[in-house]
């Protein structure tokens, strides 16, 4: 099995290098990029070079860059405004960072510092009206868990802090104007370091947007395995991408679904195929009743019926990273620079884009 390090140096190879604009300390414009099919910006996500930086890249829809941003560190997951024109790009956990960003014009807002005794876990969220920002943050003494309530303004000054929900918190999504669910992982780490995982208490929890107050926290059998990766679907549940923590050869299910009031549902795979995915699950998107989820550790990708919970299918796809959803199909994007368009159940095709493309992008709005 190809390592992870051994992954990242074939990408790095294969692309090339690219020129990233200085970090803003100020509002500024991203570097632009001439397109070479649509121009249109429709993706936002985190991207690595190959001489060892990292940016937030807004491209077309066959993933050509029109704007490159460069970020002081590896970034994570990116968050739209609604109705707005901005992002949030989220530093890699334990992050420093977070860098908002103008995705029609370009311009960089002043990056965000974690504030003293904090950390970012690399998610965020922005509220219905788009006034506020929810992060994932960490304790660094003690990994717990901190929802960052940001006002956004210019210095995004913080306006107040949920906590009491677990620790280790990862991906955060809004499920109605109201509520948040978090994919609270449970591990106490040092740095990426896990200290904990024979006491892990992982859980998908949801909190009050409005005042942070705990309103379901539920868990599944096996405390091994970490939640982390979250996405609603199109019929209204959340979805739940699991890390596995256990022993290497043992075979988890890597994905749940989710209905406030019910019990966790596993997706159903065979052992070995849950093996493929080498107990990683990144990004998640639901279309027209199916679920695909991406590996980037497995380098590979899997498609469920929601209502049956069955596997349709799984493809290989070098550092498979984020998937959107545009007009009813699939986006998927990878480190590799591969952009797949998939019409559910599993008719893809292919763009070759020079972007090596971290774990989680975004679909911008037509």
């Amino acid at each position: 099995m190809v390592t992870d390090t051994t992954r990242r140096k074939l990408l790095r190879a294969a692309l090339g290098a690219a020129t990233l604009a200085p970090v803003a300390t100020a509002l500024t414009a991203c570097s632009g990029t001439t397109s070479t099919a649509q121009s249109t910006p429709r993706i936002i996500g985190c991207s690595r070079t190959a001489n060892g930086n990292y940016a937030v890249v807004v491209a077309s829809q066959d993933g050509q860059p029109i704007y490159r941003c460069a970020l002081p560190g590896r970034g994570h997951g990116v968050a739209l405004q609604p109705g707005g024109t901005l992002a949030a790009a989220f530093s890699r956990r334990p992050g420093q960072y977070l860098q908002v960003i103008d995705y029609r014009s370009g311009e960089e807002w002043p990056i965000r510092a974690a504030d003293p005794g904090r950390h970012f876990y690399g998610h965020g969220v922005f509220s219905a009206d788009g006034q506020y920002l929810y992060t994932t943050e960490g304790v660094r003494t003690t990994s717990e868990g901190v929802i960052g309530v940001y006002q956004v303004t210019p210095g995004l000054p913080k306006v107040a802090e949920y906590t009491g929900f677990g620790i280790g918190p990862h991906e955060v999504v809004l499920v109605d104007e109201h509520t948040l669910a978090i994919g609270v992982g449970g591990v106490h780490t040092q740095g990426r370091t896990p200290l904990n995982l024979e006491t892990m208490q992982p859980a998908l929890v949801y909190l009050d947007a409005r005042n942070g107050a705990l309103l379901e926290k539920v868990t599944l059998a096996d405390k091994r395995l970490s939640i982390r990766h979250l996405s609603v679907t199109d019929t209204g549940e959340v979805a739940c991408g699991q890390q596995y923590r256990g022993e290497p050869e043992q075979a988890a299910p890597l994905v749940a679904l989710h209905r406030r009031g019910e019990p966790l549902r596993q997706l159903l795979a065979e052992d070995e195929q849950w093996l493929r995915f080498n107990h990683y699950i990144a990004s998640i998107a639901s279309v027209d009743g199916y679920l695909l989820a991406t590996s980037p550790r497995g380098n590979c990708y899997g498609i469920w019926h929601e209502a049956s919970r069955e596997l349709v299918e799984i493809r290989p796809l070098v550092d498979a990273s984020g998937v959107g959803v545009i007009q009813g199909e699939w986006l998927v994007g990878s480190g590799s620079g591969k952009v797949l368009t998939i019409t559910p159940p599993a008719n893809a095709v292919g763009f070759q884009s020079p972007v090596m493309w971290d774990n989680h992008w975004n679909v911008l709005p037509g």
